[in-house]
């Protein structure tokens, strides 16, 4: 849930799940999963932060710090605004590489 304010200056709560997409024209326009739209006076960068801040919360999305293939000082540049979105797309996925118990459990297994 995030908290935004309408342009009456009403402040509310979004199930921040429920969005599709927003858009700047020039107010922000949030549109919603069952079509619904609604105008608030929070920038598309702002919603876009809250909106990231929450998945993180819920452990969606892992903060930058978190991530192994991340080097210290793209840890350290995400902790502005402005970087906060590049940063939490990763640039190239790791591969899975199974722990070595489990490959030792395999090989005894086999034999």
């Amino acid at each position: 849930m995030i908290l935004l304010t309408r342009l009456n200056k009403d402040e509310f709560v979004l199930n921040a799940e429920l969005i599709r997409y927003v858009e700047r024209c020039p107010d922000t326009l949030i549109t919603l999963t069952n079509g619904e739209t609604l105008m608030v006076l929070e920038s598309l960068d702002e919603v876009v932060r809250r909106t990231v801040a929450y998945h993180q919360a819920k452990n969606l999305i892992p903060k930058p710090e978190y991530l192994p293939f991340y080097s210290s000082a793209s840890s350290a540049s995400s902790a502005s605004s402005a970087s906060l979105a590049p940063s939490i797309i990763p640039p190239t996925i790791p591969p899975i590489i199974p722990k070595k118990d489990s490959l030792e459990n395999n090989n005894q297994t086999k034999q």
